[in-house]
């Protein structure tokens, strides 16, 4: 396929799944109805109809976070895997994921807010990732191999820490709230969430995008890199910063999300190539498009929404073994 033809495909696919998320659900709203309330809203009147709070309340703050937590699930994970080298690496390998999901947890356990639930798996989420640096940073082995294991050590010692939580946690209110949230869900996010996770997730995300081509010079090895004048320790620290900011921010507001990271950066370098410069967009875009479209299936398979990690693993599982079956000679 032309190379300009598949940058179309892939512009047109986030806006055709935006538009389709609006018309499917409980309360489908057709393109005329959204476009004509959003010049409403903008340039007409001020009185706010059902319609207008329907889409500004409810939609437009949940499509925008699937669209956000997917570009940043599958981003991160297309960086570290052209950090590490390794086709196998998703966003929480360095404990990100296990660290936000204590935090929320134990705030939970505490009988918190919503608000600060986030603010708190956030928190943990970056608290996590640096104990797991300062690990490699201790070891002064392998830097590559020291992250690996750093990441391994907290990750398993957060998961043990949500394992007490949810063994003390009251079986009848809370344990039920812990649950659910670590098995991830869109259906409570509101406006309110996006503001929080906006500055983090655009830091991370500008971070990633303009050291990208970098990650091309890390494929040919350390040394390689180092004689290319790539300064391999700072480009490994911006990876993790930038990755672990849009990863925890993801975290926070969605709960566990799992396969997206692992999945998509696949189906972007089957797409797009190896080459990080137009991999890293491809694979944004294509993120944002998997984990809406993923979201709606979520509002329309029944007449009680299942949760959004259960149906990513579902579908990541079968969609990895073909996609990795037919690119793993790139990885070689």
């Amino acid at each position: 396929m032309h190379s300009s033809l598949k940058r179309l495909i892939l512009i047109i696919l986030p806006i055709a799944a935006f538009l389709f998320s609006f018309a499917i659900g409980r309360y489908p709203i057709s393109i005329p109805q959204l476009f004509s309330t959003l010049y409403g809203h903008y340039f007409g009147s001020v009185m706010e109809t059902n319609l207008e709070t329907v889409i500004f309340n409810i939609r437009l703050p949940r499509i925008f976070a699937g669209m956000l937590v997917g570009a940043a699930l599958s981003t991160a994970g297309a960086a570290y895997q052209g950090m590490f080298k390794n086709p196998l690496v998703s966003p929480d390998i360095l404990g990100a994921s296990a660290g936000a999901g204590f935090g929320a947890c134990l705030a939970i356990y505490l009988s918190q807010s919503g608000f600060v639930i986030q603010v708190s798996a956030f928190l943990f989420g970056l608290v996590a990732v640096l104990l797991a640096y300062l690990i490699n940073v201790k070891l002064d082995y392998d830097p590559t191999l020291g992250l690996v294991l750093g990441g391994i050590l907290i990750t398993s010692l957060f998961s043990s820490g949500t394992g007490v939580l949810k063994y003390f946690a009251d079986a009848n209110d809370k344990l039920p709230a812990i649950t659910f949230w670590l098995m991830g869900s869109l259906s409570s996010v509101d406006k309110r969430d996006l503001s929080m996770i906006l500055i983090p997730m655009l830091i991370g995300f500008i971070s990633l995008f303009l050291v990208r081509w970098r990650l091309n010079v890390l494929a040919f090895g350390e040394e390689e890199a180092r004689t290319l004048g790539v300064n391999t320790k700072r480009l490994r620290l911006i990876v993790i910063i930038g990755s672990t900011l849009i990863t925890a921010a993801s975290v926070s507001i969605c709960g566990m999300v799992g396969w997206v990271g692992l999945v998509i950066p696949h189906l972007g370098r089957a797409i797009a190539g190896p080459n990080y410069r137009i991999l890293l967009p491809v694979t944004f875009m294509l993120g944002a498009t998997y984990l809406l479209l993923v979201d709606d299936l979520v509002r329309c398979v029944g007449s009680v929404e299942a949760p959004l990690g259960i149906l990513t693993s579902l579908i990541g599982v079968p969609f990895f073994i073909l996609i990795f079956k037919k690119n793993v000679r790139g990885w070689k």
